[in-house]
């Protein structure tokens, strides 16, 4: 079970990121398809490919992989320490 200290922590990234500059709240709903991603996935390379995905999806820009990879594995390693925690 995820805890909201663990769901707050994923947000926090995904604000401080902001790839497009979009502002704290600016792109809520990329965020929750995000979280999805990272609830879904145990593979930095698949979360990384969906988080391409959805910002395309919604800014019809193709944010380069790389950059993608590296939020994923920032991702995947709060959620590995939060179930490391239970």
């Amino acid at each position: 079970m995820e805890s909201k200290e663990f769901t707050y922590k994923l947000i926090a990234v995904l604000n401080e990121w902001d790839p497009f500059k979009a502002g704290e709240g600016g792109f809520d709903p990329e965020i929750a398809d995000i979280l999805q991603a990272v609830h879904d996935e145990n593979d930095a390379k698949q979360v990384a490919r969906r988080i391409q995905t959805v910002f395309e999806f919604s800014f019809e820009q193709l944010l380069p992989f790389g950059e993608c990879l590296v939020i994923a594995e920032i991702l995947l390693a709060i959620k590995n320490e939060d179930t490391c925690s239970l």
